[in-house]
């Protein structure tokens, strides 16, 4: 059997792509897309990821608003910048990037996004909607902003024609963020669906009965190649930083002997999320002007 790899780098340059060409039509209508980034604090790997996000905006023609702000910022403070953030007509998207500082609410922040500004797809408003309709084909269709790693799962799986439709999907993890939103998206996409997390009960035989097997439950190497059925498409969410170097949740070395499919950890989601908040941002912009 012949494992396929599901190259993230390459389908979130396809992503790309789109979003510059969608981006320059834009800017010959006098509208440059814009994405705000507010960055609390010194975390390393936070600066990385930002940076990251503000080097893809600006190879793709958006403008990007860097915000950078101090770790003692107030939780009133930071509600201010966001309702600025709201307020400027050169900011289509805002992301707001986690983890803040112990003494901040998230849940607060968050609620306090302009829904059609939601870069990352998590305002509950914009959630509630999506979830609400019926089919896969229907929530592509509603120009609401997806939450960006779900939707780049399942743009990933599009490009590499990985059916969805009557197969058996386990997600493991029930995160906010992941587990639950992209449940939720393969259902639309009229797969059987289980929700599982570290406390299913038999979780190594609930993981072989998947078709189609997600790990987002955030420790590394914690899905065996013993749990994985033959053939099965395997998607490793996870992105763990150990004193060995960087694992997904997946034992991938293992895994590779009996996957049909897999994604590489990095190089699989990753590229993806940053790709689909990209897209957000300009559809944002698309639907202001």
């Amino acid at each position: 059997m012949s494992l396929k790899l599901l190259d993230g780098k390459a389908a979130a340059a396809t992503v790309l792509a789109d979003v510059a060409r969608r981006t320059q039509s834009l800017v010959e209508r006098g509208l440059q897309p814009g994405l705000a980034t507010v960055l609390v604090g010194d975390d390393p790997a936070s600066h990385v990821y930002v940076g990251q996000k503000i080097k893809k905006c600006e190879a793709a023609g958006l403008a990007s608003i860097h915000v950078p702000l101090p770790t003692s910022i107030s939780q009133k403070e930071l509600l201010d910048q966001v309702q600025r953030l709201n307020r400027d007509p050169r900011v289509h998207g805002i992301i707001v990037q986690l983890p803040l500082p112990k003494h901040l609410n998230p849940e607060a922040v968050l609620m306090a996004l302009d829904p059609a500004k939601d870069a990352d797809g998590l305002h509950p408003s914009n959630q509630g909607r999506w979830m609400q309709l019926k089919s896969w084909k229907d929530v592509l269709a509603s120009g609401v902003p997806l939450p960006c790693t779900p939707a780049g799962v399942m743009e990933l799986l599009r490009q590499n024609e990985i059916p969805i439709a009557w197969r058996k999907a386990v997600v493991v993890g029930r995160s906010s963020l992941v587990g639950k939103p992209l449940g939720f998206m393969l259902l639309a996409a009229d797969a059987t669906v289980t929700l599982a997390h570290s406390r299913t009960d038999k979780l190594d035989d609930v993981c072989r009965q998947a078709d189609l097997l997600v790990a987002a439950i955030g420790s590394p190497k914690f899905i065996k190649r013993e749990w994985i059925k033959r053939g099965a498409v395997v998607v490793d969410v996870g992105m763990n930083r150990t004193p060995e170097g960087l694992f997904g949740d997946v034992d991938f070395a293992a895994a590779q002997d009996v996957a049909g499919a897999i994604t590489p950890v990095p190089g699989g989601v990753g590229p993806m999320t940053v790709a689909l908040l990209l897209q957000n941002t300009v559809q944002a912009a698309e639907k202001q002007l």
